[in-house]
């Protein structure tokens, strides 16, 4: 794919965009009762398509093997890392942490061409562990699709069926249906769903649209439960990034010290798209996929499996973190370790 139809991000950083509203799993960890827990999850859940309404215009980078990507927040109260881990099925692995919760997914997404439109099929589940109650709730991801890819306004929907359960305990679960759009309705982007007991009783009744609010309860008196936040003046110009996204390129001087070669924020191509020099990203990215090839290809020669530096496999299949990075990134520091040359 060429550079322009990029956005200076990376399939990392858009897994740590999912926490952009990470307020809602502090809610969740203060709650005492399951089922407006539940309802806080669920909202969680839902605000983390917020971002992609405006992001029609590039796709992320894709990571290369053994990339990492971490992000630091104590102004949220969260650290996350995340690492691609496979390149054939593409795999990022992703954990984060904080007080109050622990998050953790592995993804991989199938893509499906029809014409005008591409369809991303997220193949893997989310997690999330309350650190105070010792819930564990799991979930799936819904389709997205880009229409008019090739002309016209793009535009992103998702659709399909998100089904939570807590794995800790059965008192409540929960679906929330992204509604298909109807080409002759104008309700689009919308979603409805249930909190329900063991039973199946409704407890709790969603509804809103994933890229502006969540409501709980009946309308008119439903309460607002979520907000997206308002999108920068001159978004357009800057992708469609919310203010959160920007941020998350941001590399400070003293940063620098402390990061793995294999941090894509030191990633050359995608730094010089941001900066606007497109024939040398292109050229640069180019040079970097030639260089994940060669790297793959000796492996191969060599009959050697590629080692994950900070996630491991575990029983059941999936990718979860080995909680070394922190401890290794502040002794002996990552300049002690050998990584290999991603750029």
């Amino acid at each position: 794919m060429p550079v322009h139809l990029n956005e200076p991000l990376n399939t990392l950083q858009r897994l740590c965009e999912e926490l952009e509203y990470s307020e809602l799993l502090d809610r969740a960890a203060g709650t005492q009762d399951p089922f407006e827990r539940m309802v806080y999850i669920a909202t969680f859940v839902v605000s983390g398509y917020a971002s992609s309404y405006y992001r029609t215009g590039g796709k992320p980078f894709n990571p290369v093997l053994g990339e990492t990507y971490e992000c630091d927040r104590p102004d949220k109260g969260f650290r996350f890392l995340a690492e691609q881990v496979s390149h054939h099925p593409p795999i990022s692995a992703c954990h984060a942490e904080s007080k109050n919760y622990i998050f953790w997914q592995d993804v991989r997404c199938k893509n499906k061409f029809w014409g005008k439109s591409m369809e991303i099929v997220p193949i893997g589940t989310t997690h999330v562990t309350l650190t105070g109650s010792g819930d564990h709730y799991e979930w799936n991801k819904v389709t997205s699709c880009v229409h008019n890819i090739l002309s016209g306004q793009r535009w992103i929907e998702h659709y399909g069926e998100i089904t939570i359960r807590n794995t800790s305990n059965d008192v409540c679960q929960c679906k929330i249906t992204f509604v298909k759009a109807k080409y002759w309705n104008s309700s689009v982007n919308e979603i409805e769903g249930t909190v329900t007991d063991k039973k199946g009783k409704v407890v709790h009744r969603l509804f809103g649209k994933w890229h502006e609010a969540v409501y709980c309860g009946d309308p008119p008196s439903a309460t607002c439960v979520w907000r997206a936040s308002a999108i920068p003046v001159d978004f357009e110009k800057y992708y469609g990034f919310t203010k959160f996204a920007i941020e998350l390129n941001e590399l400070h001087p003293s940063l620098k010290l402390l990061l793995p070669p294999t941090d894509t924020r030191l990633r050359v191509d995608q730094r010089l798209l941001e900066e606007g020099k497109l024939e040398e990203a292109e050229e640069q990215k180019q040079r970097i996929e030639e260089m994940q090839r060669e790297r793959r290809k000796t492996l191969e020669e060599s009959n050697v499996a590629h080692q994950p530096k900070f996630f491991r496999k575990s029983k059941d299949d999936t990718w979860v973190s080995t909680n070394t990075y922190w401890e290794l990134r502040t002794d002996p520091g990552f300049g002690h370790i050998d990584f290999p040359t991603l750029w």
